[in-house]
């Protein structure tokens, strides 16, 4: 027994560490490979979920950020430009600017395809 545990403690530190990363490695390959089709449905709609989160606080920061440095006035942005400013599809912005209408923190603004954001 002690001549297992003195070759254990002769391994250098790096190598455990490099053992143990790819032990981890190993078993998130395992997990993702023999999850089912339900699970793996679920964590994509979950992940798409977060991003479209992450989308409409971008959308409510930047509105923030025009009108600090334009306060007197409504904050309204066209959808494509909103898409092109923060390197998204048109159609995730709109699906994002849809989630904060349930919000109410923006509303349509007459012109088709523009929306004024409520600060």
């Amino acid at each position: 027994m002690h001549a297992l545990i003195e070759i254990l403690s002769s391994i250098p530190l790096r190598w455990w560490i490099l053992s143990s990363v790819c032990a981890l490695g190993i078993v998130v390959a395992c997990v993702r490979g023999l999850e089912s089709d339900a699970s793996r449905v679920k964590r994509a709609q979950h992940r798409k979920e977060r991003e479209l989160r992450a989308l409409a606080d971008k959308i409510s920061t930047y509105g923030r950020t025009v009108h600090q440095r334009f306060p007197t006035g409504d904050v309204v942005v066209s959808e494509r430009d909103l898409a092109e400013e923060l390197r998204k599809g048109p159609d995730s912005v709109v699906t994002a600017l849809h989630l904060l209408l349930n919000e109410e923190r923006v509303q349509r603004a007459p012109l088709s395809g523009y929306w004024r954001l409520r600060i």
